[in-house]
């Protein structure tokens, strides 16, 4: 992995899960974004600098308590203190949803793309290393 690149994986657990049908908030993904763009900015500048703003959100796929969700996040393009970043969540483990076997679980052949963002960070010059 690459300074430009940040990589997490998680079970999204019932204490996320929000709506009927355990469904996950959409802004828990936003949140796993936040963590990877602050690996992001600590591998690329020393320092977790802010996240100014997100260019585009797009929700793509439920979550639900019990998926395993890998948020990845890489470095776009780097200004004096801006870095553009790009992110996309993907569901790649789901419990089962037969009721007899609840504690089943599946790892996805192909991941499930469940949410994609983009990003601007600053970190202030006097903060960078």
């Amino acid at each position: 992995m690459s300074s430009q690149q940040a990589i997490i994986r998680m079970r999204i657990g019932m204490e996320q899960a929000h709506y009927a049908g355990n469904l996950v908030d959409g802004a828990f993904m936003l949140k796993l974004f936040g963590d990877v763009a602050t690996e992001l900015l600590i591998r690329h500048d020393g320092d977790e600098g802010l996240f100014r703003a997100y260019d585009s959100v797009e929700f793509l796929a439920p979550v639900e308590a019990g998926d395993y969700i890998e948020a990845v996040g890489h470095i776009v393009s780097v200004g004096n203190t801006s870095r553009k970043m790009a992110f996309e969540a993907r569901k790649v483990i789901r419990l089962s949803k037969n009721p007899q076997t609840p504690t089943a679980a599946e790892v996805l052949d192909e991941p499930i793309v469940v949410c994609r963002a983009s990003g601007t960070c600053v970190v202030p010059k006097e903060r960078q290393r």
